[in-house]
């Protein structure tokens, strides 16, 4: 079936209307997005520059976890290796040696069973590798040591050993056999224990063999022990087993000392009365000690148990029984050596040291100092919710020092927690930069939200306002911008806006004429066709007359586009009367009338059965598409073939097959041919046929199979097309 000419111009006028339509519409719709985009543009801003804050922060927080992690196991190997050491034995043996100033020193167990004190190298070697040291300073900036200790094995006679140094002039000897002791350099040694006190008196006697050449030494000698009573008389006769020695070295001590120089070079440099340093070793005999040695040999405990509560004092004096001490340890502020809290600085905060001995009495418990820099409690808050796995899993370690009186166990704790703490303080200072930036984005979404949208939302309101103001199909589009235009890109889009609805109410009052023309059009056609019709109707009114049938198919097409504007429009608002039909008996009617309708060769393959096949259409609608269909493959077949007419039952209903041999369709065309207006013409040029077609029939056969509930496909075989209808059973 073709249309007139007009209808293509009715069509188009209508899709141009409906396009125009929608673009007048469309700036109702404006505001909304841009208030969406630019809202949801800064809102994506600050969300982003929050997360990036936040993923800062768990990215900072995980390696913060990792540093910890290997700053505990780190932490306990430095530990270790310092306990390791003679001086972190000491302060293992000794953890409350601290020393008090005014009242002397206590002695301490030494990581060695004894100290050979005869030998200056050795027992300076012993004293700084166990660091037991104390140091005092004296006027002038000089510095004296000290230190009081005793062996870590009782097997080594129970002795209290003082070594030390002290700033000296030349030393003045004891002569042999003089009685009085205050002539010499001297030492005094005064120890406290178990309600007792014992004092020694060791004056200096120099050596007498002479120093070697080249010795670092500038005086040697030994210091022998002599009972002191209280009212400061000495006994006759020396103590046997009191022994010390002292040395002076050659180099003088402070500006005018010469490091780099040998021995023999500086001696020739120095000046005799420079102070030099005096360095002492003394062995104290200490009857408790043996008596008990000697009474509890197989159950002896060692170190004492009362060894903290023993008090020693050593006094170095010059010659002269009024002179002032060149050195008393019970005077000054003596600095303590390496002690079990040193090792606090190694802790990290958060991480707790344990130590016990092998009887499981605890030593020492040191923990890592906190950050004392202030953090926000919001910040607080924040990073302890930041999700990190693993994060709550306690850290825990262990190390076993072994030292001359037993085995000491370290136990390190780690809280990863404290994490949180350092972090909050590092998101306490950089909080502020975050902030100013979001504040940066809210005054840059308030700029363009009060001088762009808002401006732009005044426009958008006038535009919307078109639509309700069109009245009638003449109706014109009016648009006040007057006041909008102006110089800059709002201005400008409010002047071209105008300009617009000027040609848009032009066209618009075109199209208006245009649709009443071709409407008036269809009606006188569909007027002139109905009269010739109703009297072909009475001539051939026979129901036997194959005339009959197709003649009231014309009159059932001419109802549908009477008094339409547009073929399509016709065709989407057919009402169609879908019963139950005989599909056999449709196809085998169809098969027959078709040489009168100019379709040669059309055989039908039914299944052969009595019974007929019902499905739901409309007979008439459903012969228009059967009809267009095979006119598109009669069109389309090659010379002398038949066209193939198959009816097949599916689970949903009836299918009916349409094939011809031919040309195939085109792959972009298998879907558009069955819109109107598209047309896979075949027709060669000068054959008479070209332009004869306009796409129409396809378009009907879809649009009467829908409203019959059915489906309609096409698809290329080897050989050709095939159409298939799909029908739904009755």
């Amino acid at each position: 079936m073709s249309e007139p000419s007009s209808a293509a111009a009715t069509q188009a006028g209508a899709e141009s209307l409906w396009t125009r339509g929608s673009q007048l519409l469309l700036p109702t719709r404006i505001p909304l997005r841009l208030r969406v985009f630019f809202r949801g543009a800064f809102a994506l801003l600050a969300l982003a520059t929050v997360g990036l804050a936040l993923s800062v922060l768990i990215e900072e927080k995980i390696q913060g976890l990792q540093a910890y992690t290997q700053g505990f196991a780190k932490t306990l190997g430095q530990i270790s290796a310092r306990l390791r050491h003679p001086t972190g034995q000491l302060a293992l043996l000794n953890p409350s040696m601290a020393p008090q100033p005014g009242v002397g020193l206590r002695p301490v167990v030494l990581p060695f069973s004894a100290i050979d004190f005869d030998d200056r190298s050795k027992v300076q070697q012993a004293v700084e590798m166990a660091g037991c040291g104390v140091r005092y300073a004296l006027p002038g900036g000089q510095e004296a040591q000290l230190c009081v200790a005793i062996g870590s094995s009782p097997l080594a006679g129970g002795f209290i050993y003082a070594v030390g140094s002290v700033p000296s002039p030349a030393l003045v000897a004891r002569r042999v056999g003089e009685r009085d002791l205050s002539a010499a350099h001297r030492v005094r040694v005064t120890l406290q224990m178990r309600g007792q006190t014992s004092r020694w008196m060791a004056p200096f006697e120099a050596g007498a063999e002479p120093l070697a050449a080249g010795s670092s030494l500038a005086q040697r000698g030994r210091l022998t022990g002599f009972v002191e009573e209280e009212d400061g008389q000495t006994a006759d006769k020396p103590v046997r087993d009191f022994r010390g020695w002292l040395w002076r070295d050659l180099r003088c001590l402070g500006p005018v000392a010469a490091p780099a120089a040998s021995a023999a070079s500086a001696s020739v440099d120095q000046p005799e009365d420079c102070l030099r340093q005096a360095f002492f070793s003394v062995r104290l005999p200490v009857e408790v000690f043996r008596d008990d040695l000697q009474l509890r040999r197989s159950q002896v405990v060692w170190p004492p148990v009362d060894l903290d509560r023993m008090l020693l004092r050593v006094q170095v004096l010059p010659p002269g029984a009024d002179s002032a001490p060149l050195f008393d340890s019970a005077q000054g502020e003596p600095t303590a050596p390496f002690s079990l809290q040193a090792l606090q600085s190694l802790l990290l905060p958060g991480e707790t040291l344990n130590t016990r001995s092998a009887s499981g009495a605890q030593v020492a418990e040191l923990s890592g100092q906190l950050d004392k820099e202030p953090s926000a409690p919001l910040m607080d808050a924040l990073i302890r919710r930041l999700p990190l796995e693993g994060y709550d899993t306690p850290l825990v370690a262990r190390e076993t020092i072994t030292t001359s009186l037993g085995r000491y166990e370290l136990t390190l704790t780690g809280d990863v927690r404290s994490v949180n703490r350092q972090l909050s303080v590092v998101a306490t200072r950089v909080v502020g930069f975050v902030g100013a930036m979001l504040l940066a984005v809210l005054l840059t979404w308030l700029a363009i939200e009060l001088r762009i949208i808002r401006r732009i939302t005044v426009l958008t309101q006038r535009a919307a306002r078109v639509s309700h103001e069109v009245k009638g199909p003449a109706g014109e589009i009016r648009l006040d911008v007057a006041d909008l235009r102006g110089a800059d890109e709002l201005g400008l889009l409010a002047g071209t806006l105008g300009d617009l609805m000027q040609r848009v109410n032009d066209d618009v009052r075109r199209e208006h004429l245009r649709a009443q023309q071709e409407k008036d059009q269809w009606h006188a056609v569909g007027h002139e066709i109905m009269s010739p019709l109703q009297s072909l109707m009475a001539l051939h009114g026979s129901a036997e007359d194959p005339s009959h049938r197709y003649i009231q198919r014309m009159q059932q097409a001419i109802k549908v586009l009477y008094g339409q504007a547009s073929p399509t429009e016709a065709f989407e608002a057919t009402t169609l009367g879908v019963q139950a039909l005989d599909i056999s008996a449709f196809l085998r009617q169809v098969a027959e009338n078709a040489p009168h309708a100019g379709i040669e060769q059309v055989r039908l393959d039914a299944p052969v059965s009595d019974a007929p096949l019902w499905v739901r259409a409309d007979e008439y609608a459903l012969e228009d598409v059967v009809t267009h269909v095979l006119s598109n493959a009669d069109r389309y077949r090659r010379p002398g073939t038949a066209i193939e007419l198959q009816l097949m039952t599916t689970a949903q209903g009836m299918a009916v097959h349409v094939r011809n041999q031919g040309p195939q369709v085109p792959d972009e065309l298998l879907e558009r041919v069955f819109d109107y207006g598209v047309s896979a013409e075949a027709a060669t040029p000068g054959d008479g046929r070209e332009g004869s077609h306009r796409g129409q029939g396809l378009f009907v056969a879809r649009t009467y199979m829908a409203k019959m509930g059915g489906t309609i496909s096409l698809h290329n075989t080897p050989d050709g097309v095939t159409v298939s209808l799909g029908l739904l059973r009755a």
